[in-house]
């Protein structure tokens, strides 16, 4: 399937628009209700309907949207009188506010109710005397309608085989584009066609938000939130995902990038790959002691906490393999609130589904705030950093390559087989890793049936790894080059031995 990502389109655009105007309420407003209901009149500030067939459609849905990046939940449809937008605003005009399920909403006015799975004939047709298409149509589907292939719906049993033989690629296959990139099939369709997203099954990558080509997809931010808990006063300390280098511009360094972040106002900065180097040290050494030895058939990494939702939905039996350590955020999270107990930590990251795993309950995770890189990117916006401009102060030299490399796809089974390599030398090893929840659950599903005994399996929800996430920035292979630049420049290639992490937090 083609892909949008890194392409700045308006669908895009508007997203970061919106973040930078609610970031600037949070940064400037005085008045926030009056300031928040002018503000769709602001953003779609133009008479002529520019991608709807009316501005009134264009408003309603920048209102949704709005309302969304504030943390607030979408406003029903089926009222009347919805409410105003600003409905709820007290209750989400707190920086105590954490994400309320589910995360990822389809906003209801703005889903186009795309085609789930249907083949039709194009204009390309050329009403050809071989009509293979209609030969090879097990259904008796296609026939010849004023010279041209039509395709009865009714009969159609989306094979694909009249596709398949068209000289001409005259067959296009319609799919709904949320859809077929939901892994857990999560994604349903109301009495209207259009998506709706099943939030007892929905693991919250976002894939499906960066793939609608509608914008119709959307998540919760905690970007206001974030920003009134700086301007409180409190102490705020940002740990950043590895995924983040060339996130803002090709000559945003990570020096750069650090800086910048102290000028919007964090007190400290940590790399969040600090604790993927604790977490590649203890799992080395649970697969040497545990599945190498045979005691355990199989384990499974714990750092990408969609994948994990995903096993524990579809595999129950799978829940004692899954690693038990701390995933980077929740390790590095608390090694800075062991440093600096009265501070306030916020993760900048790639990932939404980080924000539900930040405000599970189950297992603490002394994250206060979670934001993605384009969120991030509306705060600089609203504050007027031009990050290209700045000067870089001081190194970020926190991790390891090892734990870096986390940022990737297969880096999390690459740094744990280094970790193995260098402190268990001549242990045999069985690493594999799985990307795209499509892919993941195939892998589930082989080692559910036996055939992955001795293994250590990676799973990541994106397809690419975290570069890939939701809330990124930039084309998917452009950001792996840079991680794999960024894990070069590391000072060393894998943690000490029984490095706890503490003496890198100053």
């Amino acid at each position: 399937m083609s892909s949008m990502r890194g392409i700045d389109t308006p669908v895009r655009q508007r997203r970061r628009r919106v973040f930078k105007e609610v970031a600037d309420l949070a940064y400037h407003s005085s008045n926030l209700k009056d300031d928040m209901e002018a503000l769709p009149y602001q953003i779609v500030d133009y008479e002529e309907p520019l991608y709807w067939e009316s501005v009134y459609r264009d408003r309603a849905i920048i209102r949704e949207r709005i309302r969304l990046a504030m943390g607030m939940s979408l406003r029903p449809e089926n009222r009347e009188h919805p409410g105003h937008l600003t409905q709820g605003l007290e209750e989400s005009n707190i920086d105590e506010k954490y994400y309320e399920p589910p995360l990822m909403q389809v906003i209801p006015s703005a889903c186009n109710a795309c085609p789930e799975n249907r083949y039709e004939v194009t204009s390309s047709c050329m009403g050809c005397v071989a009509h293979p298409c209609q030969s090879v149509c097990p259904k008796g589907a296609i026939s010849m309608v004023n010279g041209k292939s039509v395709i009865d719906q009714d009969k159609c049993i989306q094979c694909g085989k009249c596709r398949d033989v068209c000289p001409y690629d005259a067959i296009c296959h319609k799919h709904r584009p949320c859809k077929s990139v939901c892994g857990v099939n999560a994604i349903k369709s109301d009495r209207f066609g259009r998506a709706t997203i099943d939030s007892e099954i929905c693991v919250s990558c976002g894939q499906c938000m960066v793939s609608c080509p509608f914008g119709a997809i959307a998540d919760k931010s905690q970007i206001f939130q974030l920003i009134r808990a700086m301007q409180s006063g409190r102490r705020i300390i940002a740990q950043v995902a590895p995924a983040f280098v060339g996130q803002f511009g090709p000559k945003v360094t990570p020096d750069r990038f650090k800086a910048a972040l102290k000028e919007l106002g964090f007190e400290e900065i940590y790399e969040t790959a600090l604790g993927a180097d604790m977490g590649c040290m203890a799992e080395a050494e649970h697969y040497v002691k545990e599945v190498a030895s045979g005691n355990q058939s199989f384990a499974l990494t714990s750092c990408c906490p969609s994948w994990i939702m995903m096993a524990k939905n579809l595999f129950p039996e799978t829940i004692d393999k899954i690693s038990n350590e701390l995933t980077p955020m929740v390790a590095t999270a608390r090694m800075i609130k062991k440093k600096h107990p009265d501070a306030s930590v916020v993760f900048i990251g790639p990932c939404a589904s980080k924000k539900l795993e930040a405000s599970r309950k189950t297992v603490r995770s002394d994250v206060d705030f979670v934001i993605t890189f384009e969120e991030l990117t509306g705060m600089f916006e609203a504050k007027g950093i031009f990050l290209e401009e700045i000067e870089a102060m001081d190194a970020m030299q926190d991790a390891t390559g090892a734990g870096r490399g986390y940022g990737v796809a297969g880096g999390v089974a690459s740094a744990i087989e280094d970790c193995i390599r260098t402190y268990y030398p001549g242990t045999e090893m069985k690493i594999e890793h799985a990307e795209g929840l499509a892919e993941c659950r195939k892998m589930l599903l082989l080692a559910k049936a036996g055939k992955k005994e001795g293994c250590l399996i990676e799973g990541m929800a994106c397809p690419g790894g975290c570069v890939a996430g939701a809330g990124t920035n930039i084309a998917v292979a452009q950001a792996v080059k840079e991680v794999a630049k960024f894990k070069e420049a590391a000072l060393r290639s894998v943690p000490k031995a029984n490095d706890c992490g503490c003496c890198d937090i100053s």
